[in-house]
């Protein structure tokens, strides 16, 4: 599917917008050397700042990149995505591309992250659900009975055709820049679909996992599978790092989730291990699970802004990296109060063997583009070596 949003390809690249709301993007194509680095990973990014900083080495400058810096906050996703529901945007190449292209043209980010959902491989198994607007994935039939497991078949290449045809097209709009590629964690997606969509306390979640603790373990077993594939999809379409999203995890306690929940988590994370790409792994809430959620296999555990930078490193350990970790509300205040509360969060992470700056949560709909990016500019200038 050749689409028609973004034909100005030398102005995007100068990092203007594109004129009056028509794109066109072609895919380059391009070959990659297994020379001097690991395989499934794309040669033209292997040497950015970001990609270094998540194998812990010395970088230019702290890379930056934002979950969710692709959305609601920018006017011309807005403008882009008028009319068009979430689903059908997550399955449309052309929007995926000129989507996911928004933020590294107007910010100057050091990454792109893929534009998806973490229910667009549920979708594409044939899960009956819908993301509804102001309220999030809504799935008709809830699982939580064995038979209920018969929904979950195994995902193939074949049912996301879009989605390697979109990174095909994006890696070569991107060039050194690279893509992250992301699913949503085996609990998290559990999580929804158990309870039939978003939850405040996860009841029929947690009936599950502690009642029947077989079926639980099949479930999350069946959605690791599920997971891994669609990563394996993403990594083998030029993806140059994989982002594992477990939104809801942080309402379990430690012992919970070692038992319930690691061990999805891990399979999945291993899953791609042999890819040699960076595997991060981020959690909303998770401040007493960080240390588990690194023994998962991530590389790259991310943080959200509960917990400071110095105090994560100590309960993460060795050998991993951290990302984040600035409160998404800051962005809000004054720009001389986001530089200090930036300064924090870069002296927090001074002693860290690698660090990616991102936001401790997502960017927040309302947010002022122009905050970000500024931000991104402070940080870059702030730590030049």
């Amino acid at each position: 599917m050749r689409g028609r949003l973004g034909g100005e390809r030398a102005r995007s690249a100068q990092g203007h917008p594109p004129r009056g709301g028509h794109f066109f993007i072609r895919a380059k194509i391009w070959t990659v050397s297994a020379i001097d680095r690991p395989a499934g990973q794309p040669s033209q990014t292997y040497d950015s700042a970001f990609l270094k900083a998540c194998r812990r080495e010395p970088v230019p400058h702290t890379p930056v990149w934002f979950m969710r810096q692709a959305g609601r906050s920018l006017p011309e996703y807005r403008q882009v995505r008028e009319g068009t529901a979430m689903l059908e945007s997550c399955m449309r190449p052309d929007l995926v591309t000129e989507i996911t292209l928004q933020p590294v043209r107007r910010h100057k980010v050091d990454a792109a992250i893929f534009f998806s959902d973490i229910v667009v491989p549920l979708k594409a198994i044939g899960i009956d659900l819908d993301i509804k607007p102001g309220v999030g994935p809504v799935v008709a039939q809830p699982i939580r009975t064995r038979a209920d497991l018969a929904q979950l078949r195994d995902l193939t290449p074949d049912d996301v055709p879009y989605v390697t045809e979109a990174i095909g097209m994006l890696t070569g709009e991107l060039g050194s820049t690279p893509l992250i590629g992301f699913a949503g964690a085996p609990f998290t997606l559990a999580s929804y679909l158990v309870e039939g969509g978003p939850s405040r306390n996860h009841e029929h979640t947690k009936a599950l996992m502690y009642g029947d603790p077989q079926l639980w373990a099949d479930l999350v077993d069946r959605l690791a599978e599920i997971t891994s594939a669609f990563l394996k999809v993403q990594i083998e379409a030029g993806a140059s790092a994989v982002q594992l999203f477990d939104s809801w995890v942080g309402a379990l306690a430690p012992a919970d989730y070692r038992r319930s929940v690691m061990p999805a988590s891990a399979k999945v994370l291993e899953s791609v291990a042999s890819y040699g790409v960076p595997r991060i792994h981020f959690g909303v809430g998770t401040g007493e699970l960080l240390g588990l959620m690194g023994e998962a296999g991530a590389d790259v555990v991310g943080v959200d802004y509960r917990v400071s930078l110095d105090e994560a490193a100590r309960r993460v350990g060795p050998g991993k990296a951290l990302q984040g970790n600035l409160d998404p509300a800051v962005l809000f205040s004054t720009p001389e109060a986001v530089r200090a509360k930036t300064d924090e969060v870069l002296a927090a992470a001074s002693g860290l063997e690698g660090h990616v700056f991102n936001l401790g949560h997502g960017v927040l709909p309302t947010t002022d583009p122009d905050a970000l990016t500024r931000l991104v500019d402070y940080v870059h200038t702030s730590t030049q070596r």
